[in-house]
């Protein structure tokens, strides 16, 4: 009997949504700005932008069971930093880090539901005004605008819109 009971208790754990697969999220970078990530930006900058864009995105969709079985697509159409980069400051001696401007980023792609079901996802966000922008690092604008863009995709936001 104990063991009916452990069987039947274990197999409620694993049926809940808590345990539903996770949306897989994929990151891909447009050519356009891959371009310009190898001529002025370094591309070890590609790396910094797609994991953050992808930790943001799952870090908000882990809260939320609307996506599970989903696979997020999306691709970083565009960034812009507010600091210099490594390779832009090698490639301007005259240029240091305390130099700061305004940045952010585009984002689009596509979320496909677990029954095959396909939307279409935008996002872009770019600072205006130098008195605004965002945080100390190189990615600063970037970062908020994947974050913010990562929780309005987690409220169903960005869905709504389409």
């Amino acid at each position: 009997m104990r063991m009916t009971a452990l069987a039947a208790a274990a197999f409620v754990a694993l049926a809940s949504p808590a345990f539903a697969a996770p949306a897989s999220v994929d990151i891909s970078i447009a050519p356009e700005f891959q371009k310009k990530i190898d001529k002025t930006y370094g591309a070890r900058e590609a790396t910094l932008l797609t994991g953050d864009l992808r930790e943001a995105v799952e870090k908000a969709l882990a809260r939320t069971p609307a996506y599970d079985g989903a696979r997020i697509e999306l691709t970083l159409v565009d960034a812009k930093p507010n600091r210099p980069t490594f390779k832009q400051l090698a490639d301007k001696p005259g240029l240091s880090m305390e130099s700061f401007g305004v940045g952010g980023a585009s984002i689009e792609g596509r979320v496909v539901a677990a029954d095959g079901t396909e939307t279409p996802v935008a996002y872009k966000w770019y600072e205006t005004d130098l008195r605004n922008a965002y945080g100390n690092w190189v990615w600063s604008d970037a970062t908020w605008t994947f974050d913010r863009f990562a929780r309005r995709l987690a409220r169903g936001g960005e869905l709504a819109q389409r």
